[in-house]
């Protein structure tokens, strides 16, 4: 059918498309807004100032107390000192059973398999942006973000947004945002009401997300 259209058009002369749709949005308040409807999705949401990011890192793992926590490659240092003054710093086998003081990083090094991950409690990434008038968050497989697999699989996802990386709408974040590169948008945890209209979460995803919104 593809070539059958490009047989069609061949030769016809090149239109330019008026596109009149909005492609920015006022930044202001931008953060907040972000916050509020990252908190409409049923995630939960801390908004602190940028020398209080490692306290609030260590709080979230504090209270999730995940025994195996994946941990990318490229995380800033002082997000993974957080991680590591909560979590441990040795590696672990994500197959193996843990056991009072086992809790462990796990590394993508070599590449864990789908079991190994859903072994894991959870994972703490950063992003490639946030969008405010959606609440979502962008991940591009970055630096400190790992391939997708490391945040669909894992039942919880603490992930890290600085304020710079928040934009005021979709168009924003589609002119900023690598096409090539492998994009997941994230809007809350993952959540269906496909059977009769009862919500169910952690079906697609991690059942909970929570989110540092460092400004």
């Amino acid at each position: 059918m593809l070539s059958r259209i490009r047989a069609a058009v061949a030769g016809a002369p090149d239109v330019e498309i008026t596109r009149a749709y909005r492609t920015s949005s006022d930044p202001a308040g931008a953060v907040e807004l972000f916050a509020e409807r990252v908190a409409d999705y049923r995630a939960v949401v801390h908004v602190v100032e940028a020398g209080e990011a490692a306290g609030a890192i260590a709080a979230a793992l504090e209270r999730r107390a995940p025994a195996r926590l994946v941990v990318p490659d490229g995380l800033p240092e002082e997000w993974a000192r957080a991680v590591r003054s909560v979590v441990g710093p040795r590696a672990a086998d994500a197959g193996a059973e843990p056991g009072p003081g086992t809790a462990a990083i796990v590394r993508d090094e070599p590449v864990l398999s789908a079991a190994e991950l859903d072994a894991a409690d959870g994972v703490i990434t950063g992003c490639a942006l946030g969008i405010a008038e959606t609440g979502t968050i962008v991940l591009d497989a970055g630096p400190g973000q790992g391939r997708r697999a490391l945040t669909l699989v894992p039942d919880y996802h603490l992930c890290v947004v600085r304020a710079d990386q928040i934009v005021a709408g979709v168009p924003e974040a589609v002119g900023r945002l690598d096409p090539a590169r492998p994009l997941t948008w994230i809007s809350g945890p993952s959540a269906t009401s496909d059977i009769e209209l009862n919500r169910v979460e952690g079906v697609h995803g991690p059942r909970t997300l929570e989110v540092v919104i460092v400004r």
